[in-house]
């Protein structure tokens, strides 16, 4: 069968212009709501736990999710799924260690927490660099990955596409603020999720709905290439627990991910919505392989490459061969709507750093009027989007997975170290808190840059300098060590004061906004 991608959809095009009509309709009610900072940055804390588990699970089931790993899975097979495993195991870990706290003590940023009983000005600043270098990581693998998207969906030129997608996203944020970002997320995540279980439906037809019966159809159109065994992705144990650790403990530093919790009412809602988000991830990376591994046998691995040599078509593809060019636009418009869902979340995010971390809390020592906050909050949006749109273009064709794998890296060895023991430990000290942040983001980003990934792959050298794919195993454990060593060389009488009386709000909730 001939493929269509590559070439104008119009089927593609009607449901993509659907989405944004419908997006932009809710971003016009939204916007007649949002006048103040806490609706700009929180939706008034409005956002019942249910919502917010459904808009978690839509700000998480990035491009990289549906895109990356059911091509990563068609291609590598079994161990394609290490991803979907690593970015699933994080959520429970949010919900014990980080969800309540960050409810009770935040107002609009996790910096709120680390900063709750430290030195503002220090702290601040340092998290918002860490912050900011996550969610522009994250941001630039998603632009790359939109305009791919768009330039085979409607055969336009990609740096059209890539504007098309930032002009979208800004007005979302700037009008709507997160009220409009909230409901475009739920909207995408049901989207998703209806979309990719119709998918797998049609895909398991095929095998009389056997799964044994498509696997064993793998194993005999591949007999070598150990599709069903581990080792196909990652030969080395220790990259795999380096791996592991930075999808896990990186979801627990993603500002973005931290940001929504404060959209909630009170911690018991905080709560809820991570057994929401968990279960619908769940499922989500459940059907995510058998689209994968139907791919290898239905489409082939050559045709996937031919599509485009990271495999992230593997998906549209099948929905094309399976429901015809009406399907394959429905699939292209909801992976549209995934990938912008999921940067207006990362441009709310650093412009919440730029804004209330640095300008509010640094520059103006928290003396701001609302109208002036939500002012350079919009300022720092359009900024922050020409960059997002700018960078896109730049990094055309690059390969963006070490992109992926530096934004989990840099969050967990930057944000997550200096946010739990913000939490946990009564020793924890202003000093401590700032060069474990710095030393986990400049560690992450240097060794990643030496590895295979980056050296190798993209630089193109004999042999990298680092050996490991993922730094995180050592620049998450250089940040706790940083940060125990620093706190206990400078004590603080007064954060260890400070800590006694944060743990009834912590726990409690007493006094929290």
């Amino acid at each position: 069968m001939e493929s269509t991608l590559g070439k104008p959809n119009l089927t593609a095009i009607l449901f993509f212009v659907l989405v944004v009509i419908g997006t932009m309709v809710i971003t016009y009610f939204a916007a007649r709501k949002t006048k103040t900072t806490s609706e700009f940055y929180a939706a008034g804390r409005s956002v019942t736990g249910f919502q917010n588990g459904l808009a978690l699970a839509g700000d998480y089931m990035s491009a990289a999710s549906f895109l990356g790993i059911s091509g990563m899975v068609a291609l590598k097979g079994y161990d394609g799924m290490i991803y979907a495993v690593g970015w699933l195991v994080g959520w429970p870990a949010l919900m014990f260690l980080i969800a309540e706290p960050l409810r009770n003590l935040g107002k609009y940023t996790f910096a709120d927490v680390v900063a709750s009983r430290l030195r503002q000005g220090p702290i601040r600043i340092a998290s918002a660099v860490g912050g900011i270098l996550v969610v522009l990581c994250y941001t630039i693998a998603q632009m790359v990955g939109s305009g791919k998207l768009i330039q085979l969906m409607f055969g336009m030129p990609y740096e059209m596409a890539e504007i098309i997608v930032g002009v979208v996203m800004l007005l979302y944020v700037l009008f709507g603020g997160m009220l409009a970002t909230t409901w475009v997320q739920i909207i995408k995540a049901c989207l998703l999720l209806f979309g990719v279980t119709v998918l797998t439906l049609l895909a398991l037809n095929k095998f009389g709905f056997s799964i044994s019966n498509m696997l064993g159809q793998v194993q005999a159109m591949y007999p070598d290439a150990n599709m069903l065994n581990p080792g196909g992705l990652i030969k080395n144990p220790l990259d795999a627990l380096s791996l592991g650790l930075a999808l896990m403990f990186g979801l627990l530093g993603l500002p973005h991910i931290l940001m929504r919790f404060f959209t909630v009412p009170d911690a018991k809602e905080a709560r809820k919505s991570v057994v929401y988000a968990t279960s619908f991830i769940g499922y989500f990376y459940l059907v995510i392989p058998v689209v994968g591994f139907t791919a290898a046998v239905l489409i082939g691995k050559d045709a996937i490459l031919g599509i485009d040599k990271g495999g992230n078509m593997a998906a549209p593809a099948l929905a094309e061969l399976l429901g015809g060019t009406p399907f394959l636009g429905f699939i292209a418009a909801v992976a549209f709507a995934t990938i912008l869902a999921v940067v207006a979340g990362l441009t709310l995010a650093a412009s919440s750093a730029m804004s209330h971390d640095i300008y509010v809390s640094v520059f103006k020592k928290g003396t701001a009027t609302e109208a002036e906050q939500v002012k350079v909050a919009r300022i720092s949006v359009i900024i922050f989007g020409i960059f997002a749109v700018g960078l896109g273009i730049l990094f055309k064709g690059q390969n963006v997975a070490f992109l992926v794998g530096l934004a989990f890296a840099i969050a967990a060895s930057a944000n997550f170290p200096a946010l739990f023991l913000s939490i946990v430990w009564k020793k924890f000290t202003t000093q401590g808190a700032v060069w474990s942040i710095l030393a986990g983001a400049l560690s992450a980003t240097v060794l990643i840059i030496i590895s295979p990934t980056v050296w190798v792959d993209v630089l193109h050298h004999e042999k990298a300098i680092f050996p490991l794919k993922n730094p995180a195993v050592v620049s998450m454990t250089l940040s706790f060590a940083v940060a125990f060593i620093a706190s206990i060389m400078t004590p603080d009488k007064k954060a260890q004061d400070q800590y006694e009386e944060d743990k009834i709000r912590v726990y409690l909730g007493v006094g929290a906004e």
